[in-house]
């Protein structure tokens, strides 16, 4: 078993147990075989200027990632879950403490890293299997194998019959299992999301979730997740990243010790209560 650099059990320090728990029980990557994770951050911290003064928008967030994992960012709108996602993506620089994403070496945003926003942002003149190949395209792969991995994946993401379908044609979940399948193309060892079921209506989110957790089963991806429902963190994670109201602190950082698969029904259970009644006392909503 890894172990991560610590846990905050809502301010109290502890060790956090970081083995991977997938469906597969993907504990023989090389990362963690090496005793490394795949993501370490130790006391982040991220100030934002602007205007002569200073904004402190990430003032203490340690976590540590092994390869293989789905680990969910939860806490409140606007406490600095994506800038912290940002700075995992490099689009942004951190101002204080360690960022190590892939054994010791940044990733390379366009090449190794995937992004799923709030918005599905597809392009509305594009079919959507050209919408899929858009990263393969800057990135300037190989087409005739990107096309063929560009199939694949809407096989798996369930649009292998809309691959000639513009957006509009689509439903606002088709739209975001295409940008799922978008940000997998290029083949990333690591996919940010960013509230990507947000926007979607709650029958169509919970499907989401399930097609999600199938997914992620299916491409052995690392995913940090970004949500600020309770539920959704904890169904979907192997652990869970608490936030406070900004500027965001880690206040828990836990495994969700649920089994896979998870069905819908799981989250009528005691145990999915346990770990719900922690969030909701870590985020101060008791």
């Amino acid at each position: 078993m890894q172990q991560g650099i610590r846990q905050t059990h809502c301010g109290r320090t502890a060790i956090a147990s970081v083995t991977p728990e997938g469906p597969d029980a993907r504990a023989g990557n090389a990362a963690s075989a090496a005793g490394e994770p795949f993501i370490r951050l130790d006391n982040v911290r991220k100030i934002y200027h602007g205007g002569g003064e200073e904004f402190l928008a990430v003032s203490n967030v340690t976590m540590t990632v092994s390869e293989g994992e789905l680990v969910s960012l939860v806490g409140p709108s606007g406490c600095g879950k994506t800038t912290v996602l940002k700075i995992l993506a490099g689009l942004h620089g951190h101002d204080g403490g360690e960022v190590q994403i892939g054994a010791g070496n940044r990733l390379t945003p366009g090449r190794d890293i995937g992004m799923v926003y709030q918005q599905a942002l597809l392009l509305k003149w594009r079919p959507i299997l050209d919408n899929v190949l858009l990263p393969a395209e800057i990135l300037g792969l190989p087409m005739k194998a990107a096309r063929e991995r560009a199939h694949d994946l809407l096989q798996m993401v369930g649009l292998s019959d809309a691959a000639d379908k513009y957006p509009y044609e689509l439903s606002g979940g088709m739209q975001q299992r295409a940008a799922i399948a978008r940000a997998l193309v290029h083949d990333p060892k690591l996919v940010l999301m960013d509230e990507p079921f947000g926007a979607l209506d709650a029958l169509t989110r919970e499907k989401m979730n399930i097609e999600l957790l199938r997914i992620w089963s299916e491409s052995g991806k690392t995913i940090v997740f970004v949500t600020h429902s309770i539920q959704e963190a904890i169904f979907l994670s192997t652990h869970c990243a608490v936030l406070t109201a900004g500027p965001a602190r880690m206040a828990d950082y836990f495994k969700v010790e649920l089994p896979y698969p998870r069905k819908l029904d799981v989250k009528s259970t005691e145990a999915f209560g346990v770990y719900a009644r922690r969030l909701y006392h870590c985020l101060g909503m008791e």
